[in-house]
C-alpha cells in the first residue's frame, strides 16, 4: 500500500498510541479512586449526622452540595458521582474492581450501572456482577448501545423484569432550546403528532391579531406568538406604533410567566452597546436585542437603597437591588437564577441582622436550607461579596454575578456595626423546624424501580398470553363440509 517504510515514524505513532493507553489506564484508576473516596464520605457522614432522611435537605443534598463546590461542579453532577460511588462500593463491587484496574473505563462502567439498575434481587445482582466483571474486560470498542445489550443479555438470564424497555417513539420525544447566536435561541424537537398541530394552529391565530400596519413579516409574527403563548395572551402586542391601536386593541392581560433582564439605562433607550443579562441564559443579551425587547417590556428602574429597613421582609426595591446585583444564588457551585431565590439574612435577623443590602443575599431554597441546619457558616462584605466556611472547614469565596457585568452595583453599601442580639424566643428541637418529605429519596426510589419492574411484568405476560392466543387459532381447524 504505501511506496516506502518510515520504521522510526511507526516506531514514534506506536509509542504515542502506547502512552496515550496507559494514560487513559491512569484517568480510569483515579476515577475509581475518587468515587471510593466519595464513599468514605458519604458513609462518614451517615454516621456523624443519624438518619435525617426525611429532611428536605437530606445528608444526600449536603454532601452533594459541599462536594460540588470542592470539584467545582454543579450539583446535579457531584449527586452523579455518589450515585456511582454506592454502585461502584455495595451493587457491583467486581464490576468496581474493574474499572479500579483501568480494566474497563469510565463511560463503560456508567452503561452498566444504568442497565442493571432495576435488579432488586442481592443474588441476581451478584451473578450479574460477576459475569459482566469476567466479560467486560475482553469486549472490543463498543457504541453505548450494543455495549447496552451485552449487559441486557446477561441480565435477562437472571431477571427477565429487571431489562430496561421503553417505548422508543414515546421516549424519544423531546423539546430543546439552545442558543444558536447572542440573543437568539432555536427551539425544536419532537413532539405527540396533536399538540404540534394545535401549537401550529395557535401561533397562525395569534399572528392574524396584530394589525396591517405591523411591521413585521409572518414568520416573524409567529416566532413573536411563541411569546404570547407562553404569557396565556389571547393576542399578541403589535409593533406599528400607534398609540391609537393599542388602545383599541387593549391590553394583553396579566402575564403568568415573567422574564426579567437586567440591562443598563443606555442600552434600554437604544444609545449603549453594553450587553443585558437575563436569568437561566448562557450567553449575554446584545445591546440592540435589549432595546427591542424594551419596546414591548415593562420597565422598572433600579435604586440603590442605603438604608436598613424595620422589618425581616425587605421592600420591593431592596429585593430587586439584591436580585440584580447577585444575578444567582450566592453559594458556591450554584448557578440558580436569583429570580428563583430566597433572600436571606447573612447574620440572621432573629440575632440582630439588619436588612440592608450589605447584610442581604440570594440563596436558592436548598442552600438555605443547608445554611440554617447543615452548619454553612458565610460573612458578608459591603461589596456583596460572601465568604463560606463549609462543616468540612474549607473555605470558599464568591462574589455578586454583577461584579464583571455590572459592577456599578457592586460599590460597598456600608459597613454595618455588629448587631445587638435579639431575644431568641424560639423553643423546642431547632431540627424540628426542617420541612419533611412524604417519601424518602430511598423510597422515591424503590417506587421508580417496582414501577419499571411491573411494567416491564405485565408487558412480557401480555405479549405471552397474547402468543399462545395465536397459536390456539392455528391450531384450530375448520370442521369439515
Amino acid at each position: 500500500m504505501f511506496d516506502s517504510v518510515d520504521l522510526p515514524a511507526i516506531r514514534e505513532s506506536a509509542a504515542l498510541i502506547e502512552r496515550a493507553c496507559t494514560e487513559s489506564r491512569t484517568e480510569t484508576q483515579a476515577t475509581a479512586r475518587r468515587l471510593n473516596v466519595i464513599a468514605d464520605l458519604m458513609r462518614l457522614r451517615n454516621r456523624q449526622y443519624g438518619d435525617r432522611a426525611d429532611w428536605v435537605a437530606d445528608p444526600w443534598d449536603s454532601i452533594a452540595a459541599e462536594l460540588a463546590a470542592a470539584l467545582r461542579i454543579s450539583r446535579a453532577l457531584a449527586s452523579g458521582y455518589m450515585r456511582d460511588a454506592e454502585v461502584l462500593r455495595e451493587r457491583l463491587p467486581k464490576v468496581g474492581e474493574c474499572l479500579a484496574a483501568g480494566d474497563i473505563n469510565y463511560a463503560m462502567f456508567n452503561v452498566i450501572a444504568h442497565r442493571t439498575a432495576l435488579i432488586i434481587d442481592e443474588k441476581a445482582l451478584a451473578a450479574v456482577d460477576a459475569q459482566v466483571a469476567l466479560r467486560a474486560p475482553r469486549w472490543p470498542s463498543l457504541t453505548r448501545g450494543r455495549l447496552a445489550m451485552r449487559v441486557d443479555a446477561i441480565v435477562l438470564q437472571v431477571d427477565r423484569d429487571a431489562i430496561r424497555r421503553t417505548d422508543k417513539e414515546v421516549k424519544d420525544r423531546y423539546l430543546n432550546v439552545s442558543e444558536s447566536m447572542s440573543g437568539i435561541s432555536e427551539v425544536y424537537g419532537n413532539v405527540f403528532a396533536s399538540t404540534a398541530a394545535a401549537l401550529d394552529r395557535r401561533l397562525n391565530e395569534l399572528a392574524g391579531t396584530v394589525c396591517e400596519a405591523d411591521p413585521r413579516t409572518a414568520a416573524q409574527r409567529r416566532a413573536d406568538a411563541l411569546a404570547a403563548v407562553i404569557a396565556g395572551a389571547d393576542r399578541m402586542a403589535c409593533t406599528c406604533g400607534d398609540s391609537a391601536c393599542v388602545q383599541m386593541r387593549g391590553r394583553l392581560r396579566n402575564r403568568n410567566l415573567v422574564i426579567h433582564v437586567v440591562a443598563e439605562q443606555a442600552s434600554v433607550e437604544g444609545a449603549g452597546t453594553a450587553p443585558g443579562y437575563m436569568a437561566g441564559v448562557d450567553e449575554l443579551i446584545p445591546a440592540q436585542v435589549v432595546a427591542e425587547l424594551a419596546k414591548s417590556a415593562t420597565l422598572r428602574p433600579l435604586t440603590f437603597p442605603a438604608k436598613a429597613e424595620p422589618r425581616y421582609t425587605p421592600s420591593a426595591a431592596l429585593a430587586d437591588f439584591v436580585r440584580c446585583r447577585d444575578l444567582t444564588c450566592r453559594a458556591p457551585g450554584c448557578d440558580e437564577p436569583a429570580m428563583h431565590c430566597d433572600i436571606d439574612h447573612t447574620i440572621p435577623y432573629a440575632d440582630g441582622g439588619a436588612t440592608h443590602p450589605s447584610n442581604l443575599k440570594c440563596l436558592c431554597r436548598k442552600h438555605h436550607l443547608l445554611k440554617t441546619f447543615w452548619g454553612w457558616r458565610d460573612r458578608q462584605l459591603a461589596d456583596g461579596t460572601v465568604i463560606w466556611i463549609l462543616p468540612s472547614g474549607q473555605t470558599y469565596v464568591t462574589s455578586p454575578g454583577s461584579a464583571i457585568l455590572f459592577p456599578a452595583l457592586t460599590a460597598p453599601t456600608g459597613d454595618l456595626p455588629e448587631p445587638a442580639p435579639i431575644p431568641d424566643d424560639r423553643c423546642g428541637d431547632r431540627a424540628a423546624m426542617m420541612p419533611t418529605r412524604r417519601r424518602t429519596r430511598n423510597q422515591q426510589r424503590s417506587q421508580r424501580i417496582t414501577a419499571e419492574r411491573n411494567l416491564n411484568r405485565n408487558n412480557r405476560l401480555g405479549r405471552r398470553r397474547d402468543h399462545t392466543y395465536a397459536r390456539a387459532a392455528a391450531d384450530d381447524e375448520p370442521p369439515p363440509f
